[in-house]
């Protein structure tokens, strides 16, 4: 009995296994949509600045993000720090920028305004509610005291990303 049982242990053993690897997918779409509500455009207030600053006869962007799941994200705006495209320049711009918190669908987000961090040309800030919030991003750029900034078009880029925690 003992050999029967050993023999058929070893048939079986020896028998080929069979294995299948089933994937496994799934997508998933972000709870934070980030969307441009105004374009901005730079206004030529002296010869030496370019200004987002409606006084400045530019249009400052506002960018909207809406969470659908509040505590999960954080904005991240970067404001530029060089040209994207623009004529030859013979000496180096100086660029400043801020973000400020504009319009909000829930009172409770007037927090956020307190709540940015900001470092280098990045602010950033924990979207701790659901609801749109309308984020409004200046940028400045002087060329240098009695310079001229070259005739031509200039053209720079912000960045508004919706990190997931």
């Amino acid at each position: 009995m003992f050999k029967k049982t050993l023999f058929i242990a070893a048939v079986v053993y020896a028998l080929p296994a069979f294995a299948a690897d089933v994937p496994i997918t799934g997508n998933v779409e972000s709870k934070c949509v980030v969307q441009t509500d105004t374009l901005g455009v730079y206004g030529n207030p002296t010869p030496s600045v370019l200004s987002t600053d409606n006084v400045d006869g530019g249009m400052t962007p506002i960018v909207r993000f809406d969470v659908i799941q509040a505590s999960f994200y954080k904005a991240r705006i970067t404001y530029p720090n060089t040209f994207s495209s623009n004529p030859t320049l013979s000496d180096i711009p100086v660029w400043t920028g801020s973000v400020a918190v504009g319009q909000v669908s829930d009172t409770n987000m007037s927090a956020y305004s307190s709540a940015l961090v900001t470092y280098e040309n990045v602010t950033e800030v924990d979207l701790t509610v659901a609801g749109s919030t309308w984020f409004e991003i200046t940028s400045r750029v002087d060329y240098g005291y009695t310079t001229a900034l070259p005739a031509g078009t200039y053209r720079a880029i912000l960045s508004a990303e919706c990190i997931a925690l």
